[in-house]
């Protein structure tokens, strides 16, 4: 009888297939306990540690961006307050000018006020001195005249004298 051949040289028979289809199988037992069973734990430990980094991973991002939401609602408040200070400040500082106006105002008119009454009394002061001069002078050229019986010429050199004296005495 004719057996089939695959491949030259060789003989294939039931039996041999059989034997190979046996062996086959006893290794994907094998395979399937010894391999796959430990390749799958370690696939599947990975995978639940790469899940528990994603986790913590998502989890500190949202803790960034939480702490970012602080800090910008933080730094707007700072801007805030400071920005309040400053205007407090410049209030402040308004109404300081102000002041310093008005107060400087008040002594310039108090000094300006002053300034008139000490120019109104020395005016008097020297008017007053003015009237006692000439009322001492009066009574001096009243006497000269009185006790010189002087011309007309005498009279008027005498008291031009007497003038020239006065503007001598201020």
């Amino acid at each position: 009888m004719l057996q089939p051949h695959l491949v030259i040289g060789s003989a294939f028979t039931f039996g041999d297939a059989f034997f190979t289809l046996f062996a086959f199988a006893i290794l994907l037992v094998l395979i399937r306990i010894y391999a796959w069973k430990p390749l799958m734990g370690v696939m599947k430990e990975r995978e639940e540690h790469i899940g528990s980094e994603i986790d913590a991973a998502e989890e500190s991002r949202a803790q960034a961006e939480q702490l970012l939401a602080e800090q910008k609602s933080v730094l707007q408040q700072a801007r805030v307050e400071s920005q309040t200070m400053i205007e407090n400040a410049k209030q402040l500082g308004e109404k300081e000018r102000e002041e310093i106006v008005k107060t400087a105002r008040r002594e310039s008119e108090r000094i300006k006020e002053e300034a008139k009454t000490d120019i109104a009394r020395e005016k008097e002061d020297a008017i007053s001195a003015l009237r006692e001069q000439v009322g001492s002078l009066s009574v001096l050229i009243a006497s000269k005249v009185i006790e010189k019986n002087l011309d007309e010429k005498e009279q008027s050199n005498l008291i031009q004298d007497y003038i020239e004296r006065l503007g001598d005495d201020k």
